[in-house]
């Protein structure tokens, strides 16, 4: 497989669970202004969305969008138990995190990249993200990770997208938990392991 990246995006979450799985994969970077590959493709070509990230498969297709390519890798190799049986309603429940993820906390917080919004504008935006992060903080209050006491695909997507709030000068102290939370996930060999590769592939013009 082949998976499309770009540094401090969504496209780590993947990263992590490929690592995590120990699947052998194939990375590439992309430019995400010029839509070009560190192999020199046209990015468009192969995802005509234009944004990582995205998985070519060995078959030659591509799957693209996080949760659907994060629980399509825990699928190849369920044992690993990344995510649960399909089926079940822990698999509903896992997907009602992932979605809440993607549509709240991913999509709530792309605003704060605007640097050109007022700060009237991004202080509603904020405050938004905020009201989002206590509700994660109340869940992870009680457990060690999302689904409870293991670590699952839900956790690699919350782990990437809370990591752009030092960006933002969003201090994640103010949810101990949460902060906890990203402590625990950042020491993984997996995380560490994904952050390394990414890191030794040079920009691409």
């Amino acid at each position: 497989m082949k998976l499309y990246f770009a540094p401090d995006t969504c496209s780590l979450s993947p990263h992590i669970v490929l690592q995590e799985l120990g699947l052998p994969y194939e990375l590439v970077r992309v430019n995400n202004r010029a839509k070009r590959t560190s192999t020199g493709e046209d990015f468009l070509a192969i995802n005509l969305k234009g944004y990582v990230a995205a998985l070519e498969l060995d078959t030659g297709g591509v799957l693209t969008e996080g949760p659907a390519i994060v629980q399509y890798l825990a699928d190849l190799k369920p044992e690993a138990g990344l995510a649960p049986a399909a089926g079940t309603l822990a698999r509903v429940r896992l997907q009602e995190w992932l979605n809440f993820i993607t549509s709240e906390v991913h999509a709530g917080s792309s605003p704060l990249f605007n640097r050109a919004l007022p700060e009237e504008a991004l202080a509603i935006f904020r405050d938004r993200l905020f009201r989002r992060l206590d509700f994660i903080e109340v869940n992870l209050a009680s457990r060690d990770y999302l689904m409870g006491d293991g670590f699952t695909v839900a956790d690699a997507y919350l782990f990437t997208v809370l990591g752009w709030m030092e960006a933002f000068s969003i201090d994640l102290g103010r949810w101990p938990a949460t902060a906890r939370y990203m402590l625990r996930i950042v020491a993984r060999a997996s995380v560490q392991a994904a952050l390394a590769r990414e890191a030794e592939i040079p920009a691409v013009e």
